[in-house]
Parts: C-alpha cells; sequence; structure tokens
C-alpha cells in the first residue's frame, strides 16, 4: 500500500484514510454513526469546509506543521501541507542529506494566511558544526478536495531561496571556491556586487577545478538543471580559493548594480567593442534568472541596427537615400503604425527614419528586391554573429533571428514577430556596428578552457560607418538625446519600445556607445527605450567610457 494510506478496522467497518495533498478523507465519526451502511437515520458525511482557512485554522495548521518539521519528522509534516508527494523528500533531505538538526521556528505576526517565520538550527558535518539561522515564511490554504486547512507547498518555505525540483545537501564542495577578479586584479564578491551572485556561482561551477583551489565542506542549494551551479548557503569548513581573472571592470559593474536599481526587473550588459570582453552584467530582478545574458524576448527597435545594415548590404537604399516615413504601412494584409504622435516624412532618408524610429520606413523597405524572407536572418547571423552558438564562459544565449514569411517577415524587421534578444545580444549588435568587426562576447578567457569563439564576417567599413553616423545622429537629435544628454566623446545610441501579449506596457531597450564601451539594457514593462532603459545604459556609459 502506498504511503499516507492508512488502514483502521472498527467494529467491522475498514475504512481507508488518505492523507496529504489533494484526496478526499473518509470521515470515520460517521462510520460509527453508521453512515455508509444503508440504516435509517444516516446522515451522510460531515460537508466540506470552504472559503479561506480562519485565524484559529492559520495558527492550529502551521504550528503542527512546524513542530513536525522541528522533530524531523518529514513524512508527518508533509501530511500538513497540499503537496505532500513533493514536500516529503525535501523535508528528508533537509534532515539526512543537509544534515540540519536541533530545529527551532519561531513564528512572527500573522497577516491573514501568510506566516513569516526564523528558522534557528545547526548543521553538522564530519566533525564540523555551524549555526544556521534564516527567515521565511509560508501560506495556509483551504485544501480542494479535502476541505483542511494545509501548508502551501512551495520550496521556498523550507528555505527561501530553493525553487521546484532544487535540494539541500552538505558535504564536500563539488568544486573549490574561487576569488574572482576583474580584468585589473579587484575582488570582485557577491556582497559589493549583489547582481553577480549568480554569476560568480556559475563561474564557481564552471572553473572552479580549474583556478587552482582546494574544497571546503558547505551546505550548499543543488538544482535540478544539471548546468547550473551549486548555491552555498553555509561554509562549515573553507576551502582554498583559486584566482579567477574575469574581464569585467569593478568601475563598470559598480555603475552597473546602481544603474539597475532606478526600474525593477531590469538588465544591463556592456561589452568592450574593441575586444569582445564583457566589461559589466548587471539583473535587478526578483529571481536569480541571469535575463542580461539568457533573456529571449522581442528588443523592439533596436533591431533595426540589424535591419538598417540589411538595406544598406543589399543596395536597398543607403544612409542618405530615400526611406519614406507615412503614416502607416501594409505588409501581406497587416497594417503597421508608428509612435503615437510622429509626423509622416515621404521625404525622409534611412537616417531620418532611423533616428526618428519610423516603424513603416522600414516596413515599405523590406518589400524592395532582392531581399527575401531570408534576408534579414543571413544579416543576422553572417555580420553580427546571432544564433552561432556563443560561447562566453557562462550559460547564455546568441539570440534568434529566424526566416519568416507573412506579416512576421515584417514584424521582425522592427523587432516584433519572432525576433528574440537579450542585452548581451544587443551590446554586441552595437559593438559589430560601430567597428564593422564581430567579436564574440566573454566573460572568462577562452585560454583558460580553449573555448572556440563564434565567428561571423562582420560589415563592409563603408556599412558599418553608415551605421555608426546614424546612431551618433540619433543620439543627439533623435529618440535617445534626452537619456544621452551630457555624455561627451563619440556617444551613439539607438531605442527600442517592445509590445508583448498580455503587457498592458511595453518593454523598454536601448543600446548605446561611449568611444570603447558599447551597452545595452532592457526593463520589463519599462515603456519607450529612453524612460527606463535608456537611462541605465547612459549611467553606464557615462563611468565607463
Amino acid at each position: 500500500m502506498g504511503r499516507g494510506v492508512k488502514v483502521a478496522v472498527i467494529g467491522g467497518v475498514c475504512a481507508v484514510m488518505v492523507g496529504g495533498a489533494g484526496y478526499g478523507t473518509y470521515n470515520i465519526v460517521s462510520a460509527l454513526n453508521g453512515t455508509g451502511g444503508g440504516g435509517a437515520g444516516s446522515a451522510g458525511p460531515a460537508p466540506l469546509k470552504s472559503g479561506p482557512p480562519s485565524a484559529d485554522e492559520v495558527k492550529e495548521t502551521s504550528a503542527k506543521f512546524f513542530a513536525a518539521w522541528e522533530k524531523g519528522r518529514a513524512a508527518s509534516a508533509a501530511g500538513y501541507t497540499n503537496n505532500d508527494t513533493a514536500a516529503e523528500p525535501l523535508l528528508t533531505a533537509y534532515g539526512e542529506a543537509a544534515h540540519i538538526a536541533d530545529v527551532r521556528i519561531t513564528p512572527g505576526k500573522t497577516s491573514g494566511a501568510t506566516v513569516p517565520y526564523t528558522v534557528k538550527a545547526k548543521v553538522a558535518y564530519d566533525g564540523k558544526t555551524k549555526p544556521l539561522t534564516y527567515k521565511s515564511e509560508l501560506t495556509v490554504v483551504r485544501g480542494v478536495t479535502t476541505g483542511r486547512a494545509l501548508v502551501d507547498w512551495q520550496p521556498s518555505v523550507i528555505h527561501p531561496e530553493l525553487r521546484r525540483d532544487d535540494t539541500l545537501v552538505t558535504g564536500e564542495s563539488a568544486n573549490p571556491p574561487i576569488e574572482a577578479v576583474d580584468r585589473n586584479g579587484a575582488v570582485l564578491t557577491k556582497d559589493t556586487y549583489p547582481s553577480l551572485g549568480p554569476i560568480l556561482d556559475a563561474l564557481r561551477g564552471r572553473y572552479g577545478d580549474k583556478a587552482g583551489g582546494t574544497p571546503g565542506i558547505e551546505l550548499v542549494i543543488r538544482h535540478a538543471d544539471e548546468n547550473a551551479a551549486d548555491t552555498p548557503l553555509l561554509t562549515l569548513a573553507k576551502g582554498k580559493p583559486g584566482k579567477l581573472r574575469t574581464t569585467l571592470s569593478a568601475t563598470a559593474q559598480a555603475a552597473a548594480e546602481k544603474a539597475v536599481k532606478q526600474y525593477a526587473q531590469s538588465s544591463l550588459v556592456a561589452v568592450k567593442p574593441s575586444t569582445g570582453e564583457v566589461l559589466a552584467v548587471a539583473n535587478n530582478r526578483t529571481d536569480a534568472f541571469n535575463a542580461a545574458f539568457e533573456g529571449e524576448v522581442a528588443p523592439g527597435s533596436t533591431m533595426k541596427i540589424i535591419t538598417a545594415a540589411m538595406l544598406i548590404d543589399n543596395g536597398v537604399t543607403s544612409m542618405n537615400g530615400p526611406a519614406p516615413c507615412p503614416d502607416t504601412a501594409t505588409w501581406q494584409s497587416q497594417t503597421f503604425k508608428n509612435l503615437t504622435n510622429m509626423r509622416p516624412d515621404e521625404n525622409a532618408t534611412l537616417a531620418g527614419s532611423f533616428m526618428r524610429s519610423c516603424n513603416t520606413a522600414f516596413i515599405k523597405l523590406i518589400d524592395e528586391k532582392p531581399l527575401t524572407d531570408e534576408s534579414l536572418t543571413t544579416e543576422a547571423q553572417t555580420r553580427f554573429g546571432l544564433g552561432l552558438d556563443w560561447k562566453t564562459g557562462i550559460v547564455s544565449r546568441d539570440g534568434k533571428v529566424p526566416a519568416a514569411d507573412g506579416p512576421d517577415r515584417a514584424a521582425n524587421a522592427i523587432g516584433q514577430g519572432q525576433v528574440q534578444l537579450n542585452p548581451l545580444n544587443l551590446a554586441s549588435v552595437t559593438a559589430t556596428a560601430i567597428t564593422g568587426d564581430f567579436r564574440q562576447p566573454y566573460l572568462v578567457s577562452p585560454e583558460l578552457d580553449d573555448r572556440e569563439l563564434a565567428t561571423a564576417k562582420g560589415l563592409p567599413s563603408s556599412t558599418a560607418a553608415q551605421l555608426k553616423q546614424m546612431m551618433r545622429l540619433t543620439a543627439t537629435e533623435g529618440t535617445a538625446v534626452n537619456a544621452m544628454a551630457g555624455l561627451g566623446g563619440d556617444i551613439g545610441a539607438k531605442t527600442g519600445s517592445a509590445e508583448v501579449d498580455g503587457q498592458a506596457v511595453s518593454n523598454s531597450w536601448f543600446t548605446g556607445f561611449r568611444n570603447d564601451v558599447a551597452a545595452a539594457a532592457m526593463t520589463e514593462e519599462g515603456g519607450h527605450g529612453g524612460d527606463a532603459a535608456g537611462p541605465i545604459v547612459a549611467a553606464v556609459l557615462r563611468a565607463a567610457g
């Protein structure tokens, strides 16, 4: 008989009680009163409770859950949740694989059905013992089929940094610790640069055994994704860290950390166009996802850098050639419009339509020969290196610009449709646009592990010169002028806003350069490119350019 199933024989009546999440429970009191026997006076099963749990139920359920957890009774504690199948293995690992004991849980002030609490315990392994303290919270809900008040199961109930399918383990480190340093030898730590935390963990997982250190003993979160590095929570015995030099600049990183804090759900990457080295990577998110390197979302009008290059390279037009900007443009039955209040200009040049970010100008031109459904994809891959399996040193996504027919061919040209980029990709696009050379971005030198970087042929010098000048005009006279105001040196930029299904406000995109620094940022639901992402990029260019 499976876990959680108990058989009770009472007066010749066999009552099966199924505990845990999502299962009904036979009411034994009713059985004793003759329910189910078919006799007169049968009252039937007691009705299930409904509605939100009462304050008393919240207090009672959380108290029972805490008591079982404290005593290391994993199955019992899991039985007070609405998903005992998922809860029991993690609760078991808490005491066994993680070696966490002497657990004491102190509830805080309850808010509705949510109970905050502080956990104090100790971790003991191989003769080493250390105290463990952290805060978390749980919510009590009504069981759908049982009517019971149950803890709404999330791995974060056990520890706030746990996610689905994660577990806890204490033992010798899977990888020796590292001391990550920037390009000039400055030490990079999670405390000083908070958004680098997941990235430093990833670097340790990838290069810990190559940096010359020795492992210690740690309590870690082990992630279900085998490519994800362990997340250390507590060090019982320090290992010897090996030194790992990165391409980051402590100055640029500090500016990036501060800049992304201006807007929630923001990400930024800065690169050195002359080498491809990543100078800064920062995320301000509610999760640990490295959206700056791994995001895959529509880039909006920043895509017009690549589309403009395609038009120039294929002889359709040039920077000073015609690119009329009407109110609307129709492509295969779909009508495209410009941003509100944009004046039409039938005499516009490509530079003029680029710096004003006129959608209709680009839509009108993609029908010109010799362009095909594959032209934009070819430009993105062969000139800008997108989609070519970049090896940056940690997990990253290298962009998607798929060939498309129908309305998506037009939508792709203005950064909607099926195109997907992240700030890393876009910073690289700007670096290629202003130098003419594609240099695959990287965070750790390929010499350390003999990685082969992606290669592409780059842009003709005349195309690069035109793109750079159009970006200069955008920064000094076009849609990026407010964000780039006050920046000296050789500067340029491109704005973008990308509409996303289900969002009332578009995503804000911005990319720019100053001297030998290119940067790109994205803010979810940040609005126009210059509104949110623009100030983020400008702040980093000001500090690092």
